[in-house]
């Protein structure tokens, strides 16, 4: 390295990067903040001067400069003890990481654990801590739409809204599964197994995936036995309770769909100790294809495929795209994923 460009025990400068690479400061700086106009081999010679010089970005002026800071909120309403036990917040986070990363943006993980924890998160995102926020997971009566929408903030949301919202509203892009789509095929393949009786672990209904999964089930069964849907919570031990509900109604019963993997893993466990043969008593469908769950009952697992990683990383580069940093065209508002019924040995 040239000695005369650094100064010992001092951090390489933009002016020892511009002398380097033999462009002015303003190339180096339109270089290294991610602007445009500067020719591709301009822009090769800077680069190859930082990595020559060990140049590392001052955050601070970069954000002074630009007026990003380079890192996305992640919030997610639900208790802690859910989010790490429950595969499906692994895998969308592990998606909306990767293209975050990809993109040289830092994540940041907000969790709720109760109403109290609003008033953080507000002060967060309106201090100026981040460029957008990530949400999923949300309830009916959540107040982070009211808050991101108060603070200006930039957000992409993890399913259907379920609030009211203005097309221009900047708070509303959000990406979805199929979620009735994908529950009408899990009623149809069980129907088509011969199945008559076809029950319904339902999601909680303040939650636009379980509305949406049981008015698929409902547009298949129309005017269907009202006793043979009964609610979850979409736990393992939510399913459990919902299965014992439902075969005290109606013990003839011969087909369950479940609104989700976990609470399939709870009425498969009701319908063992009850001595109940699956698929030959009661075939079983889930919702979410979560590998190591669906593979790992006993039996394996037929269930309705959604890409949640793929999901993760769509919501990412749909924000990312509203910020103007992937420099691709206006990001849409919505965007909505295929499902697709994955069958194995209980349906």
């Amino acid at each position: 390295m040239p000695e005369q460009l650094r100064v010992p025990g001092n951090r390489p400068t933009l002016e020892a990067v511009a002398a380097l690479a033999g462009v002015s400061r303003a190339t180096v700086s339109r270089v290294v903040n991610g602007g445009d106009g500067v020719r591709a081999h301009l822009v090769d010679k800077v680069r190859e001067a930082v990595r020559e010089l060990g140049y590392v970005p001052n955050h601070a002026a970069r954000t002074l400069v630009t007026r990003r800071t380079g890192a996305v909120a992640v919030i997610i309403p639900e208790p802690e003890a859910r989010i790490f036990s429950d595969p499906f917040f692994s895998r969308q986070i592990r998606g909306i990481s990767r293209e975050l990363t990809a993109q040289d943006t830092q994540l940041v993980l907000l969790l709720v654990e109760d109403r109290g924890d609003y008033d953080r998160i507000e002060r967060y995102l309106a201090g100026g801590h981040v460029d957008g926020a990530l949400a999923f997971s949300l309830h009916t009566d959540d107040p982070l739409p009211e808050i991101t929408r108060r603070v200006a903030m930039p957000t992409v949301y993890g399913g259907r809204p379920g609030w009211t919202t203005g097309p221009d509203d900047p708070c509303a892009a959000y990406v979805d599964a199929d979620n009735r789509g994908g529950a009408r095929e899990a009623v149809r393949h069980l129907l088509a197994l011969g199945r008559r009786r076809v029950a319904h672990v339902a999601g909680p209904l303040d939650q636009t995936s379980a509305v949406d999964r049981l008015d698929g089930y409902r547009d298949v069964l129309v005017g269907g036995d009202p006793a043979l849907v009964a609610g979850g919570d979409f736990t393992a031990a939510g399913g459990a309770r919902a299965m014992r509900e439902l075969l005290e109604r109606r013990p003839d019963l011969d087909a369950v769909f479940a609104a989700n993997d976990l609470m399939a893993t709870g009425a498969l466990a009701v319908l063992r100790e009850k001595g109940l043969d699956v698929p030959g008593d009661v075939a079983v469908v889930g919702f979410d294809d979560t590998e190591r769950v669906a593979e790992a009952t006993e039996p394996p697992l037929t269930t309705v495929r959604q890409d949640v990683e793929g999901m993760g990383r769509l919501m990412a580069r749909l924000l990312l795209g509203t910020l103007g940093a992937l420099g691709t065209s206006p990001a849409p508002r919505a965007v909505i994923t295929p499902t697709a019924l994955v069958r194995r040995a209980s349906a």
